[in-house]
């Protein structure tokens, strides 16, 4: 019955081979947020349903992903609403936050003889700024950007360290303000932005008189 395939959010006859837009993966992307932070998905599980959301192209894709968890409460501006707070506490290890990932109002960090680290580059954006609290000690705090994202570290108390921020790229507009506070003993703040691959090395390097 292809009422049973339509994403949360669209209507219950909607045909399951109709294509879906961003807004309907959005949707998803925030019920699958939901369900881990519930304990009904894995991390692992989370990442694989994640990539598949944001690469759907019709509504039946996107329905398979959802049909083992329960249907979201209430309105698709509440199922829109993002992830409160990401917790990441490490005693002896690293914490680390890579590829597609969703953002969420605010990040908790606290690891001890680890580093932290938070990479943008592939991160789904669900707000324009993100509040992190970090307490590294014995460690570093590094912060891969991209065109978009800021990052304010002035509310950063160091202790035996440097803070490095690499200015944005002021042509690309700001979606994403990342609001950085806490201590760091014995470590160092570095805010950069994604490391080039070889051949984009190889592309932006000048060019020898011939």
């Amino acid at each position: 019955m292809s009422g049973d395939l339509a994403p949360g959010g669209q209507p219950d006859d909607a045909r399951p081979e109709l294509r879906a837009s961003h807004a309907d993966r959005d949707r998803v992307v925030e019920q699958l947020r939901i369900a881990a932070g519930d304990g009904r998905l894995t991390a692992e599980e989370l990442d694989e349903r994640l990539e598949a959301a944001l690469t759907a192209r019709t509504y039946r894709e996107l329905a398979v992903l959802t049909e083992d968890l329960p249907p979201a409460v209430g309105t698709a501006a509440a199922v829109a609403k993002p992830k409160d707070v990401l917790r990441m506490v490490h005693h002896g290890g690293n914490a680390v936050q890579v590829g597609r990932w969703v953002v969420p109002k605010r990040i908790e960090a606290a690891v001890t003889g680890g580093n932290v680290k938070l990479d943008f580059t592939d991160a789904v954006i669900t707000a324009d700024v993100v509040q992190v609290d970090v307490v590294v000690r014995g460690g570093n705090l590094t912060i891969v950007t991209r065109p978009g994202v800021v990052v304010d570290t002035s509310e950063v108390a160091m202790v035996g360290g440097n803070v490095h921020n690499r200015p944005a790229s002021p042509e690309a507009p700001v979606n994403l303000t990342v609001l950085v506070a806490g201590q760091l003993l014995g470590g160092n703040v570095k805010v950069r932005g994604p490391r080039r691959t070889f051949w984009q090395w190889l592309r932006r390097a000048p060019r020898r008189p011939g």
